[in-house]
């Protein structure tokens, strides 16, 4: 289920708190629906190592690969693994598939090295996707592909040995309860009728069959990565779990085993959450829109993308595990191999600030997150001030030292009242992530929201989150999922429900030089919203607007936002303000509010 952000009034909000509704048929579920992100709550004995490990490679590999996103001649976009279910294959034609699936370009020295070249610590592979396809020597079935194929190996046999060799925790993918291929697996209802499905016979006969030769044939796992959970009760996954665990006890259990009884969280798919997160918990991402290779997929995230969202995920305490789709023929994508490679080459120089770090206590600033280790703060400066001037505004701590983490380079700093001021030298203004390492002694605040947020003539935008918003009256902060392609998801955090005139956000932010400043709001806009009248002060000001319609929001189509620039306003002298937004009439929702955006006018 979709976690929901709990609304703020004057605290702040240190985790977000999950919460679920009632538990839905499992044939009613829609794929987002069935993702589980709670866990146990409780320290597995052998957790530390993910906690520490941060940068995980995510594969997902099966016959789809094969079919690359076309099946008789259409293409399809998105989730490339679950195109047997966009295309409503029968099972009878997709078995078919595994007849000419010969991945003879596969080798898993190749793949274990691209891992360790990228700074990789764990990788997880789908050894059965929902397909219900085994990608390994399977006894209980022969839809799997020793038997099917005429590869006639088992590839897991040699990426588990070619892992451990590197010392990469090794982990299995495996779905639970999907599965298209069995006439007693759940969600395919194009073959077989759901309402007619014994899923405990397929528990039985297969899953946890397959389970069992998965924890006991390829020596240590770090990771069972479970998805979709369905078809059980709590009592009956917590005697599931306990039936595994006796076969691999140090080994991890993802929290979409389903029921709160992973050992970690995963969030869902794309999704960072919005605020730092105690405990251990992941965001994974694909590399490019697909999970399954589709040959027609070519979005590739950049390396600068990679090391921003994984210095992104690291400043709320977290794990990144990043997905490769290999094609039909076991080879990676050359853009895959490229990039990560290339994250690998920032990673040498500046891993200290991600691996074994937790969340930063300084809240985002335009230049970008930070991460912690005892007595540092890592500042990870993705956007270099155009004086070279960076604040870290409200720091508590003693600090003793500040300077470069790749070369050492100490660096000039200055202490006024709790801000501190680092003169930066100049550095590629290209560069993906520089890392400055400040060090202090003393005790330093938890990561505090109620921070006013910097707001700075040295960037050409300031963004206002709105994470960052103080709500009154019925207004919430609500985080949204919706998708581009099918299965492509997207999360965007927004203020809603500003429907009435006592309805309303405040966002509390320092300006950190005088000067005049464009003020856009960026939002959401559903038809029925679309030219109602709203209110925003600031600096003393107020300044009324009309609402611009975008669309309706659906979760299964793009969510746009509008820059809807408000107000031009002069600030005359570097202090905290507040911004206060409004409806002026009581009527329907006024929009969907992503962010403030402060452009300052040269």
């Amino acid at each position: 289920m979709k976690p929901t952000l709990i609304p703020r009034t004057t605290k702040p909000i240190l985790t977000i708190v999950l919460f679920f509704a009632c538990v839905i048929p499992a044939h009613a579920q829609t794929m987002d629906e069935m993702w589980d992100s709670r866990s146990s709550a409780q320290d597995h004995p052998n957790i530390q190592w993910f906690k520490d490990a941060k940068f995980g490679m995510f594969i997902h590999w099966g016959l789809y690969a094969k079919l690359a996103g076309e099946w008789k001649g259409k293409r399809y976009y998105g989730s490339g693994e679950w195109i047997m279910s966009q295309a409503r294959i029968p099972v009878s034609e997709y078995k078919k598939v595994a007849h000419t699936f010969n991945p003879v370009k596969f080798n898993a020295e190749e793949w274990a090295q691209l891992a360790q070249d990228a700074g990789i610590k764990y990788m997880v592979i789908t050894a059965k996707h929902h397909e219900g396809f085994a990608m390994y020597d399977s006894k209980v079935t022969d839809f799997d592909i020793v038997e099917a194929t005429p590869y006639k190996k088992d590839p897991m046999k040699a990426l588990a040995v070619a892992n451990a060799k590197r010392g990469i925790q090794f982990g299995f993918y495996y779905s639970q309860f999907q599965d298209w291929y069995e006439p007693n697996g759940g969600k395919n209802s194009w073959d077989f009728d759901e309402s007619k499905k014994d899923y405990q016979k397929y528990y039985r006969e297969k899953a946890i069959p397959q389970l069992k030769e998965l924890l006991t044939n390829y020596g240590p796992l770090g990771i069972v990565w479970f998805d979709t959970p369905g078809g059980m009760t709590k009592a009956q996954t917590q005697a599931f779990v306990n039936d595994l665990r006796v076969l691999q006890p140090k080994s991890l259990f993802s929290s979409r085993v389903g029921h709160g009884l992973g050992d970690y969280r995963d969030f869902g798919d794309s999704e960072v959450p919005a605020t730092p997160i105690k405990g251990a918990w992941e965001s994974i991402y694909t590399h490019n829109d697909s999970w399954g290779y589709i040959k027609h997929d070519m979005n590739f995230k950049t390396p600068a993308e990679i090391i921003s969202l994984l210095a992104n995920v690291a400043s709320k305490g977290g794990n990144l595990m990043l997905n490769v789709g290999p094609d039909g023929e076991g080879s990676i994508p050359e853009y895959s191999v490229k990039f990560l490679r290339e994250t690998g080459k920032w990673l040498a120089k500046n891993g200290e600030s991600i691996y074994g770090s937790t969340y930063g206590l300084v809240p985002a600033q335009p230049w970008g997150v930070s991460t912690s280790k005892p007595g540092k703060q890592y500042l990870h400066v993705i956007n270099r001030p155009e004086k070279g001037q960076l604040l870290v505004p409200g720091f508590k701590g003693k600090v003793t030292k500040v300077y470069m983490l790749a070369g050492q380079k100490q660096l000039n700093w200055k202490n006024e009242g709790n801000d501190i001021w680092i003169d930066l030298p100049a550095f590629d203004a290209d560069a993906a992530n520089t890392v400055c390492v400040m060090e202090y002694w003393g005790k330093v605040p938890d990561y505090d929201l109620n921070v006013p947020v910097t707001v700075s003539n040295q960037y050409p935008e300031n963004t206002v989150e709105a994470t960052f918003a103080r709500l009154k009256g019925a207004a919430k902060i609500q985080s949204l999922t919706y998708s581009h392609y099918y299965g492509d998801w997207k999360h965007t955090i927004c203020v809603t429900d500003l429907k009435e005139i006592k309805d309303e956000v405040d966002f509390n932010i320092r300006v950190t030089e005088p000067g005049v400043y464009k003020i856009a709001l960026e939002y959401s806009c559903a038809p029925e919203s679309a030219r109602q009248e709203g209110s925003m002060k600031v600096n003393g000001q107020e300044f009324l607007f009309r609402t611009l319609r975008t669309s309706e929001f659906d979760k299964k189509a793009p969510l746009p936002f509008i820059k809807h620039v408000i107000a031009t306003t002069t600030f005359n002298k570097a202090g905290e303000y507040k911004i206060s937004i409004q409806p002026l009439q009581n009527g329907t929702e006024l929009f969907k509010l992503k962010s403030v955006i402060l452009e300052p006018v040269k």
